[in-house]
């Protein structure tokens, strides 16, 4: 596991619990994510906080209370296709 940072109010065993995943991780931010639900295919600034979840991601941007959820690429990127507005329901999506 990275210093990678979590949710304030979170403990990585609380993540796991809600989403199911018992091997969610936080993984370094410093990624290109991207936005790809066409037609505003876009790169998306600074995430703050990335989670992964097999496979699967959440990204925190730095000034974004939102949360997109995403694909985790061979080469590190993220390519995001839903976005939530609550942590919990983000997970709960998974």
């Amino acid at each position: 596991m990275t210093d990678a940072p979590l949710p304030v109010g979170w403990t990585l065993q609380q993540i796991r619990e809600v989403s199911g995943d018992r091997e969610a991780v936080p993984i370094s931010p410093a990624r290109t994510v991207r936005w790809c639900v066409p037609p505003a295919s876009s790169e998306l600034p600074h995430p703050a906080i990335v989670l992964s979840f097999h496979g699967l991601c959440l990204v925190r941007l730095a000034h974004d209370p939102d949360w997109y959820m995403g694909d985790l690429n061979g080469d590190g990127s993220i390519d995001c296709w839903s976005v939530y507005d609550g942590f919990y329901e983000a997970l709960r999506g998974l």
